[in-house]
């Protein structure tokens, strides 16, 4: 799915996450407003107004709140259509009640910035264009065509041509920016949110398959007694049964069959003792297990690793968490989707920090795009001659998102830069001069405590039939 066709989905799904009842209530606000606006215009500052067409407007927005009061449900929630309604609804009284009181002289004609504001954080780009259209076109209308503010002793009530121009000016260039100021922070925010919804199920996924070992082991554990019974059950039977070689037969089937899940059983469980117990693991068998996806997709990929300059020999344990296997993984899959032949990892480790580094012989990261690496939906333009050579790939920055996401909550820090410049001439490949990531980790965070260093795992229960 492209990032498009994500984009108008969750256009469509904001849209259906407003409720009737809070489009009621902010309608009410209005309501009052306008009416105390009418009154105070009036008995106040004696302004001759059309009172009963102000009114008549105001009781139609009244009228229609207590329609959808007493005919929807409260918890009704309203769709793109029915949204993209209430608010042309508001945006048309709003402009008729200006027009009954002196257009732009108005300075309450501001307020038309609210319905289209609404509708470029809730509804899709067609209906704020549309929305937007409209009230830019009947704010142009009002500079000429009104009622104008009269006083009790007759006199109008106007501001001087260059300030109705400026008023105007100003109202199109708020439509204009508020609408994208808020459609822009609105995608920013539920885009971020998606992501970070995607990132959490990764994980959970990850999760799960961990803790599934564990079932499996304990399944392959308590099922090891009952199969014993069954094959011993059958054995006696087999040797009782001579006289009647058709019942013979059936229970030599159970005995085979008893066995078949015997083998089964242990192969699972060997399994599922490796995931509930490899709890920590040396650090380049994390890494190699991380790869290990994306070993025959036909790239080359060397990992390499050693002390730093105060670190020691001995290779570090790290613990097997699903957020650094993940990760890892993730950010392998993008070297091997962007490398021409190889990709590289490379592992150091000193006293206080372990450091790895991939990096493969692609193009490299696009300069422009370093500074936003990370964030998610983010992609570059293809050209022509990357789109031939890897048609399949239509990737938008969600997967290195997920993957910085997982492991900055690990501690690690996360670098993006190029190996070298890919503005150069292209070099012969294998030479490690594309995109570099490394990850840095404060060495505690990621190595086990003393205590669980030295906790042995028991005794495994093998079972035999």
């Amino acid at each position: 799915m492209t990032q498009s066709e994500l984009g108008l989905i969750g256009e469509h799904q904001r849209s259906n996450w407003i409720r009737l009842r809070t489009m009621i209530l902010l309608r009410w606000v209005a309501i009052v407003g306008q009416i105390t606006a009418i009154t105070v215009a009036q008995r106040v500052y004696n302004l001759q107004l059309e009172v009963g067409l102000c009114y008549l407007a105001v009781g139609v927005s009244i009228v229609g709140n207590l329609i959808a009061i007493f005919v929807f449900p409260e918890n009704k929630r309203l769709s793109e259509t029915e949204n993209f309604l209430m608010v042309m609804f508001d945006l048309l009284q709003l402009c008729f009640l200006l027009y009954l009181t002196g257009g732009l002289n108005n300075p309450f004609s501001l307020l038309v910035l609210g319905p289209v504001t609404v509708s470029a954080s809730v509804l899709t780009l067609r209906s704020t264009l549309i929305l937007g259209s409209t009230a830019l076109i009947l704010v142009t209308l009002m500079v000429n065509y009104h009622l104008p503010l009269r006083t009790l002793e007759g006199f109008v009530l106007r501001l001087p041509d260059i300030f109705i121009f400026g008023q105007w000016i100003a109202i199109c260039i708020a439509l204009l920016f508020t609408s994208v100021y808020s459609r822009r922070i609105t995608r920013e925010m539920h885009s971020m949110s998606e992501a970070l919804s995607a990132t959490q199920m990764a994980l959970a996924r990850a999760q799960k398959l961990n803790d599934l070992g564990g079932v499996v082991a304990a399944a392959a554990h308590e099922l090891g007694t009952p199969l014993a019974t069954i094959k011993l059950t059958s054995s006696e039977l087999v040797d009782e049964l001579e006289d009647n070689p058709d019942l013979r037969e059936d229970a030599q089937l159970i005995r085979e069959q008893a066995d078949r899940c015997r083998d089964i059983l242990r192969s699972m469980g060997r399994a599922g003792k490796d995931d509930l117990h490899m709890r920590q693991a040396p650090l380049i068998e994390v890494i190699r297990e991380a790869a290990e996806p994306h070993q025959d997709r036909g790239k080359e990929i060397f990992i390499e690793s050693g002390p730093g300059p105060d670190g020691d020999n001995g290779q570090p344990q790290i613990l097997r968490r699903p957020e650094v296997i993940h990760g890892l993984r993730n950010l392998v899959q993008n070297a091997v989707d962007f490398a021409r032949t190889s990709v590289w990892i490379e592992a150091v480790w000193t006293n206080e920090l372990i450091t790895i580094r991939i990096v493969d012989d692609g193009r490299g990261f696009p300069p422009h795009l370093i500074g936003r690496i990370g964030d998610p939906f983010v992609r570059r333009r293809r050209g022509e001659s990357e789109r031939k050579a890897r048609p399949e790939y239509e990737g938008m920055g969600l997967g290195l998102f997920i993957a910085k996401t997982l492991l900055e909550r690990t501690g690690a820090e996360l670098n993006f830069a190029n190996a070298s410049d890919p503005y150069l001439s292209e070099s012969v490949s294998g030479e490690p001069k594309g995109a570099l990531v490394e990850l840095i980790w404060p060495r505690a965070v990621l190595t086990p405590t003393p205590q669980e260093q030295g906790k042995g795992f028991g005794d495994n229960q093998p079972f035999e039939i």
